[in-house]
């Protein structure tokens, strides 16, 4: 990974490490539906006057379908999905499983796209990777609703979708214009029941949470993604999501006081070791390195 793909990758381990803190704090007194809204409706406002005055909005048009498919994939269902999974399982265990999603795409990317071959190693890392998310969810889900477990399953199938859609049908579009329209589209999407279920008051506390992730966790980090997704293709960009959980588990263990459990200590080791299994790169044959050209995983 050149210089500049290791400085997005290591800029989002970290900023997408910390939203399940903020939304674990966040839904203590919003509704999912105001959470999505509050977290978009701000980052809209900014970045779609930008994106129109760099004449980044009407190129989008002829892909529309496809930019409503990544909003739906990335954004509006995921964020839904987390947001009420978090009312009743912690910002650990959700982070923690969110890491499925590297092994999701090595399973996805493959189908599609030739250079995204399941070798053996891939092949070693899905069921290891795999084993530890059953890990987790058999030692630690006795106190966890099955509907959270499965709405976290949809987040992350929905994490490994988005970035499949931006390298195949968006890659070629302006970055800013597509999140920014994209957020929109779940801001608007989300106005009416958000408002509908908004609180008459907040804390400071939450306020802070909410501005947080739509400043830094939305608006910043989707447009760091998008560079990381052009910079070292979509297998390898999902990788991000076995960094975060360890600064997931860190802050919830740290600063809300989660347990750090013995299904986290199983099976973060496994997710970890399989997800950098299966979306390691593939190793060039002999006859390769005297000129022939190999297919390898963006």
């Amino acid at each position: 990974m050149s210089r500049k793909g290791w400085l997005l990758f290591g800029s989002l381990c970290v900023i997408w490490g910390i939203p399940y803190l903020l939304i674990r704090v966040a839904v203590r007194e919003l509704p999912p539906p105001s959470l999505v809204f509050l977290r978009t409706a701000p980052t809209a406002l900014l970045l779609v006057p930008l994106a129109a005055r760099r004449g980044q909005l009407r190129p989008l048009l002829p892909r529309w379908r496809w930019i409503l498919a990544f909003a739906a994939a990335e954004l509006a269902v995921p964020w839904l999905m987390l947001s009420h999974a978090e009312e009743r399982m912690s910002s650990s265990m959700a982070g923690l499983m969110i890491a499925a999603v590297p092994l999701i795409g090595a399973v996805l990317y493959p189908m599609v796209s030739h250079s995204e071959r399941l070798g053996t190693r891939r092949l070693a890392g899905l069921v290891i990777g795999f084993a530890g998310v059953a890990a987790l969810v058999g030692i630690d889900a006795s106190d966890t609703s099955a509907l959270s477990i499965v709405e976290v399953g949809i987040t992350a199938l929905g994490y490994a979708l988005g970035p499949l859609i931006i390298s195949r049908r968006l890659a070629d579009l302006p970055s800013l214009g597509v999140i920014a329209v994209s957020i929109t589209l779940t801001a608007v999407l989300y106005a009416p029941f958000g408002i509908a279920t908004m609180p008459a008051s907040l804390s400071g506390e939450v306020i802070a949470s909410v501005a947080t992730l739509a400043l830094v966790c939305t608006a910043a980090a989707f447009l760091i993604f998008f560079a990381l997704i052009l910079e070292v293709g979509p297998s390898r960009s999902t990788v991000i999501t076995y960094i975060n959980p360890l600064v997931a588990v860190l802050l919830g263990v740290l600063l809300l006081g989660e347990p750090f459990t013995v299904g986290i200590a199983v099976g973060l080791p496994l997710i970890v070791v399989g997800s950098l299994l299966a979306t390691s790169r593939a190793v060039p044959r002999p006859e390769a390195e005297a000129g022939e050209s190999v297919s390898l995983p963006s």
